[in-house]
């Protein structure tokens, strides 16, 4: 008694550390039917094969002690099933089993696959999400709203040189914004390698597959910040490809999508007019460390000979155009638009406006440690394509 008493005691003492527990030991919360489905089926198969490994095991014990040699009892001397009795109790446990298969646990979860499975039955929107090294392209298809989601952790933190943030490698620049109660079917997919659109709290887990179009659905019952991450081995920077969802009330989505809209318009506007050298730089610079410094590193030396050097690149330095304007084969202008295949270089053409393919070039053609002098205008851009 004075034990149980202490343990009691022990226990009160630790009661402002509920939440430690939770975080620590269980599901984050589930905001989405897959999730709570998914956490309700764990509990009930927990609980199930609790049940069965403490009978098991009480039966060991009973019979070990009940049965050991002290108490003068001796072994059988039978080898193999001789009688009914033996070929009882070989099939009462399997059919017990089975019946805890089929039934106590293969119902819930052939139920909670099919919905999982049900992607197009009453989906409200659509949301198309395209996995590549090493960022996220989300696309609202309906809407005609497509934009880039990278890692926004500072590489001071990543390099140890200032202390890590609050969401350290779990924040981005354009999260995804959804509609609270609505259902979304995600359509997934990629352009280099197998990457995995994951957000626990959705339980939500897919692979995006190059040359296949594979999907899942969401509806998130409560608004809030909910971040993930890649979930497959995708590369050296596997690790710096977060996953961040606001959900917001639907009059709030409207209002995003409006302001994504007219962003999006002013971008391609951009397109039509004559920029400076020094806005293109600028402008380059930008989006120089969002897209390549992850390969071609911060000061363009590259990783060779995965992700060649920028300094000094004969490509970097060759002709941009040809003297009828147009593109020349394994240019700057044609690497950048179209990637190389067989290569981690990817194609830019469909994933940036025209404004940032031609304020990269130029950046990369005149800092880095290379001087052409030369640029190229986003209209030039826009007629190439």
């Amino acid at each position: 008694m004075k034990t149980l008493v202490r343990l009691a005691q022990l226990l009160a003492a630790l009661s402002p550390l509920p939440a430690l527990a939770d975080y620590k030991w269980n599901f984050p919360e589930p905001v989405t039917p897959i999730a709570r489905d998914t956490l309700h089926i764990h509990n009930e198969f927990m609980l199930i094969i609790t049940a069965l490994f403490l009978v098991v095991f009480a039966i060991m014990i009973y019979s070990m002690v009940k049965h050991r040699k002290s108490l003068g009892h001796q072994p059988a001397k039978f080898t193999g099933p001789t009688g009914r009795i033996q070929w009882f109790w070989a099939f009462v446990p399997f059919a017990i089993l089975l019946f805890i298969d089929f039934v106590l646990m293969g119902i819930p979860a052939v139920h909670a696959i099919i919905d999982m499975e049900d992607t197009k039955n009453k989906a409200d929107m659509v949301l198309k999400v395209t996995g590549m090294q090493w960022k996220w392209q989300y696309e609202y298809p309906e809407a005609g709203v497509k934009f880039i989601s990278t890692l926004s952790t500072p590489r001071e933190q990543i390099e140890n040189k200032a202390a890590k943030g609050e969401h350290y490698l779990l924040e981005v620049d354009n999260p995804v914004v959804l509609p609270v109660g609505k259902k979304v079917r995600v359509l997934l997919t990629s352009t280099d390698v197998i990457h995995t659109w994951w957000v626990p709290q959705f339980g939500v887990k897919r692979d995006a597959i190059p040359g296949f179009l594979r999907e899942t659905w969401v509806k998130i019952e409560k608004p809030g910040i909910y971040r993930g991450q890649c979930a497959e081995l995708c590369g050296k920077d596997h690790g710096y490809m977060p996953v961040e969802v606001h959900a917001v009330p639907e009059p709030e989505y409207l209002a995003w999508l409006d302001k994504k809209k007219s962003e999006q318009a002013a971008a391609a506007g951009g397109a039509d007019r004559a920029w400076s050298k020094d806005e293109l730089l600028a402008k380059g610079k930008e989006v120089y460390e969002k897209q390549c410094a992850v390969c071609h590193q911060p000061e363009g030396q590259g990783l060779p000979p995965a992700f060649p050097a920028l300094k000094g690149s004969k490509i970097v330095n060759g002709p941009l155009l040809s003297p009828a304007g147009k593109i020349i084969a394994d240019s700057h202008v044609d690497r950048v638009m179209n990637g190389k295949a067989g290569t981690a270089m990817q194609a830019f053409k469909n994933t940036l406006s025209d404004v940032e393919l031609a304020s990269v070039i130029t950046f990369e053609r005149n800092a880095l440690g290379n001087s052409k002098g030369d640029m190229i205008q986003p209209a030039q851009i826009k007629s190439l394509r």
